[in-house]
């Protein structure tokens, strides 16, 4: 899911390199540069050529193979454009995010597919720790179980965003440079074609999203075939999720969230919501705040988190949120997302109850 370059998958660190630029245009010899301009093809670009020959260098590829991949990249405009940031001043609403991905669809295609993929659910739980439910439902979030998996080549949209990353929002270009560089190593390792894979506009890959990075760092090849295949293999998607979850500090058996009144006092609150998503108070640090964690949470030994989503005019879900949730929002920075994935997760695991549990038959009368 490209809402936000998570990453695993794809979450996007910022990186500034000087200014950010447009696509770079060359005006015809016979006509006014403001009547015909075309755009300079990446192989013909010097500081393309410079970067092609270094991360080849550096990778162990051969230059010629590199530079020959990207002469076939292309500028994509809408990638520049889809990547800009919303318009401020939009208040966010989780009731609304939520009926984004919380559905009938998703429910009936993630009971479907977890069915489908039992096995490989099982056995990655047993080994990473992480619940079936949390990576059936990060895939649904995701890309509905392969439904929206992208349509941009991933070699055009990490060009277009590595050399021409648009103006406007903080420069990625070198964020997005070492994900072309990730995504080249990968194609080459697995002996794939780099201009035949398709994604998001921000680059990431298969029914999980993730970006090349990731891939290489975390993605597993959990049914032994010898690859990794986030396209067309459940099994190394969920393998992959869960073992990216595990690397990024997943508890087994730990709760993902509590309730939480907030304080009345204004600083107090404010407090408590300064480190954001990152867990930091006990929960006597949290309650000495005023703020009142529900009975589970009482129990809970680790750091928590105070998040607040925010409802619109209405008011806001308060969560004391563990280490698990924290988790979730390394793989797309955001607690909508993370709660999004956690309701979804609830949703079907009481879908697969109810449709496991016996049909009670209305009873014959007495003759």
């Amino acid at each position: 899911m490209l809402r936000s370059l998570a990453s695993k998958c794809a979450a996007c660190v910022l990186l500034a390199a000087g200014p950010a630029h447009t696509a770079p245009v060359v005006a015809s010899p016979s006509t006014p540069a403001a009547a015909s301009t075309v755009i300079v093809p990446y192989a013909d670009r010097p500081e393309v050529q410079q970067w092609a020959h270094d991360m080849a260098k550096r990778q162990h590829l051969e230059p010629t193979w590199v530079m020959s991949q990207l002469a076939q990249a292309r500028f994509q405009p809408k990638v520049a454009k889809f990547i800009m940031p919303a318009p401020s001043g939009t208040a966010k609403n989780w009731t609304n995010y939520r009926a984004r991905f919380i559905d009938a669809t998703r429910i009936r295609q993630g009971v479907q597919w977890w069915n489908a993929q039992q096995d490989w659910l099982t056995q990655a739980e047993t080994r990473w720790g992480v619940p079936a439910s949390v990576i059936v439902a990060i895939v649904g979030v995701e890309t509905i179980y392969g439904r929206q998996t992208g349509t941009f080549r991933i070699l055009d949209a990490l060009t277009t965003l590595g050399f021409d990353f648009p103006s406007g929002r903080s420069d990625r270009r070198m964020f997005f440079r070492d994900e072309l560089a990730a995504y080249l190593q990968w194609c080459h390792r697995e002996g794939r074609d780099p201009t035949g894979v398709l994604g998001s506009y921000a680059g990431a890959i298969g029914l999980p999203q993730f970006m090349p990075s990731s891939i290489l760092k975390y993605a597993v090849d959990f049914n032994g075939d010898g690859h990794i295949d986030l396209m067309q293999q459940p099994a190394d998607v969920i393998g992959s999720v869960a073992h990216y979850l595990a690397q990024f500090g997943w508890q087994p058996n730990m709760p993902t969230h509590y309730t939480v009144r907030p304080p009345t006092d204004a600083q107090q609150l404010a407090e408590l919501m300064g480190p954001d998503i990152q867990p930091t108070f006990t929960v006597a640090q949290m309650q000495a705040r005023g703020a009142l964690v529900d009975q589970e949470g009482q129990h809970h030994a680790g750091p928590l988190a105070f998040v607040s989503l925010q409802n619109g005019n209405d008011a806001p879900l308060y969560l004391a949120a563990t280490q698990n949730f924290y988790t979730i929002t390394r793989y797309n920075w955001s607690a909508y997302y993370a709660m999004a994935v956690i309701e979804l997760a609830r949703e079907l695991r009481q879908a697969r109850a109810m449709a496991a549990a016996p049909q009670q038959r209305p009873r014959t009368p007495d003759r």
